[in-house]
């Protein structure tokens, strides 16, 4: 997955600002107690970290 793709599906999900807000502010789990930019920045791949957000937010199948 590309960055790109993460952030369209961030987006999506969240809407256009709270997407930012839960991707700086909400520690995952499945990253260790990262958040989403933190692991991005450190080079965890952005399919990765879109997992874990759909495991932390009990996303739909079909939203993943």
């Amino acid at each position: 997955m590309r960055l790109t793709v993460f952030w369209d599906r961030m987006r999506a999900q969240f809407g256009e600002s709270y997407a930012d807000s839960v991707a700086k502010d909400q520690a995952l789990t499945g990253l260790g107690g990262r958040t989403a930019t933190q692991a991005l920045a450190e080079g965890i791949e952005p399919q990765i970290v879109w997992r874990a957000v759909c495991d932390t937010f009990e996303l739909p199948e079909s939203r993943r």
